[in-house]
């Protein structure tokens, strides 16, 4: 059975998530290295929200000194990631992969975001 949660704030607006063009996985914010790192949590209520994460993270990884790299680098924040509201990032975009259940072997799908301790395949979810 497929639960479908839609995720809107308490206006009833939609969020917006801030991700990775390439692996689709939602991105967190730039710990004071400049280094993003992927967070399934990290959600925004407003689409300015986002641009701000989104510059924030060009801002961090100017000041790393990868900035001499050029404008055009795919390293560059606002080339590597992109925007999108919760639930079309969801429906269309999000990527999944085929995983393996650990207790039964059977092999099911599942989103790319899905973290560790929620994984069927995952030896976390069985110890809980």
């Amino acid at each position: 059975m497929l639960y479908y949660i839609s995720r809107a704030n308490k206006k009833g607006n939609d969020m917006f998530v801030v991700y990775e063009k390439e692996t689709t996985f939602i991105i967190g914010k730039a710990d004071r290295n400049g280094v993003a790192r992927p967070d399934h949590r990290q959600t925004y209520k407003t689409m300015a929200a986002a641009k701000a994460a989104q510059t924030r993270l060009f801002n961090a990884w100017r000041a790393t000194g990868f900035f001499n790299e050029g404008i055009d680098s795919l390293n560059n924040p606002t080339v590597r990631y992109a925007i999108a509201e919760v639930n079309y990032f969801y429906d269309n975009i999000e990527k999944r992969r085929v995983r393996k259940n650990m207790m039964s072997g059977i092999e099911y799908s599942e989103s790319v975001n899905t973290p560790g301790y929620m994984s069927p395949a995952s030896d976390a979810y069985w110890s809980m």
